[in-house]
């Protein structure tokens, strides 16, 4: 095991509703910041592999514990993006450039940006390898590395999103191509698919077919419409408060709910979608589609997969409760590339951050955490262009809401804090 602060030579090869509920921090103007493309120094007190929610948000807590200067954030792309954001883009209701700020706009300012991506981890020697033989040592690392999306795990993907009537707003290029498909039909089948892979905001595949739907409704479109959700699950929701209520939806709005579907092959030139049947073995489906909105396998991102933090699949192996590392204690996980068993979502990622912010703060006093994380993570449930069930739940799927009233509830007020109120939250207080 290695043992807390303890730093020697790397050897690596190199290849929301949240945040009301935790508190409103205290917004601050942004400040931007220089991007270093390769490691200004090689040794960082705290290391953060990834700049999304999760590595921006703990690298503005850890500049608070040890300095700017001693905090530096692994992190490739230019650009972040609110991703929640996206399923209101490919209904329309959104443009996507509102979902994007420069990278450099968002890292706390004095912290260190390594504009490179991570080729592989040895935490027994507290060091990562990066593009370019760069190593970088720490005496505390953050693993904040999100999930990857496997869109060519599906036969006919990516290419096929060249052709039209197809989209996925689970990808900055696709997404926009949602709203082109959704415009675009006529008539025939629109089918919207969940695959059978975690995935992360297991509520956006249905999200989108509401709008759809709704969408349809409003230019006269829908009586040409068959509406199908193929879902690899064997329930609409993993919760069964919002599952009831969400049942009466697509009953009352006559959609189609087939269960234990995965999406195999996309034949883009025939409009036909193939699905397995995971109840029988070898048996598939083919489907024709007028439209069809494809959210695509996920998994651990590469660089985990077989890395000594991480579990048997590649998710970053740590405690439930506290999410410090199993086996090194100086690591930590947060966010989609964890194995915690939650769902995915921005809003686990703001309960968990003020979870391990407490863990890591006893850490380095040599105690033990003991602040627990319940599993709390929501889901805002877009049922039409200004309709929202908000589900909250903790790690036994039971109901963990903030407000005193039925959630499971179409409402509009939560459509509007879903849609506005949530963006102004996450630029300027969750990443602060």
């Amino acid at each position: 095991m290695s043992a807390v602060g303890a730093v020697s030579s790397c050897s690596c090869l190199c290849p929301g509703v949240w945040l009301l509920k935790g508190g409103m921090q205290k917004m601050n103007s942004f400040s931007f910041h220089t991007a270093a493309r390769c490691a200004a120094k090689d040794y960082y007190e705290v290391l953060v592999l990834g700049g999304g929610t999760g590595g921006i948000t703990m690298s503005a807590r850890m500049k608070r514990k040890v300095g700017a200067g001693n905090v530096a954030v692994v992190e490739p792309s230019k650009t972040h993006y609110y991703q929640p954001l996206w399923t209101l883009v490919g209904g329309g209701a959104k443009q996507l450039a509102t979902s994007a700020r420069p990278t450099g706009s968002v890292m706390p300012k004095g912290v260190e940006w390594i504009q490179s991506r991570v080729t592989a981890l040895d935490p027994d020697r507290n060091c990562v390898c990066l593009e370019n033989d760069t190593k970088v040592s720490y005496k505390y690392l953050i693993i904040a590395l999100g999930i990857s999306l496997h869109y060519e795990k599906i036969k006919g993907l990516p290419e096929g999103f060249h052709h039209r009537k197809i989209g996925s707003n689970y990808s900055v290029h696709t997404v926009e191509k949602t709203w082109k498909a959704l415009q675009d039909f006529k008539e025939g089948n629109a089918i919207f698919t969940f695959p059978n892979t975690p995935v992360k905001c297991a509520g956006a595949p249905q999200k989108i077919m509401y709008l759809s739907e709704a969408y349809w409704r409003k230019t006269g479109k829908r009586s040409k419409a068959n509406i199908m959700f193929n879902t690899s699950l064997g329930a609409i929701f993993g919760v069964k408060k919002y599952a009831d209520a969400l049942l009466e939806i697509v009953k009352e709005r006559n959609i189609a709910v087939n269960y234990k579907r995965n999406l195999v092959e996309v034949r883009a030139d025939k409009q036909e979608a193939v699905f397995e049947n995971l109840d029988k073995p070898g048996v598939t489906e083919v489907h024709q589609y007028e439209m069809l909105h494809v959210t695509p396998p996920m998994g651990p991102p590469d660089v985990l997969i077989n890395s000594p933090v991480s579990d048997e699949i590649g998710w970053v192996d740590v405690d439930k409760e506290t999410l410090q590392h199993k086996k090194y204690p100086n690591v930590f996980g947060i966010g989609d590339c964890t194995n915690l068993p939650t769902s995915k979502t921005a809003a686990a990622v703001a309960a968990q951050s003020g979870v391990l912010d407490k863990t890591i703060s006893l850490v380095m006093k040599n105690q033990l955490p003991t602040k627990k994380y319940d599993g709390y993570t929501s889901c805002p449930l877009v049922t039409g262009y200004n309709k929202v069930i908000l589900a909250e739940f903790d790690y036994d799927a039971q109901p963990l809401e903030t407000f005193p009233i039925d959630q499971s509830k179409e409402r509009v007020t939560m459509y509007h804090m879903k849609a506005d109120i949530m963006p102004v939250l996450y630029w300027n207080a969750l990443l602060k």
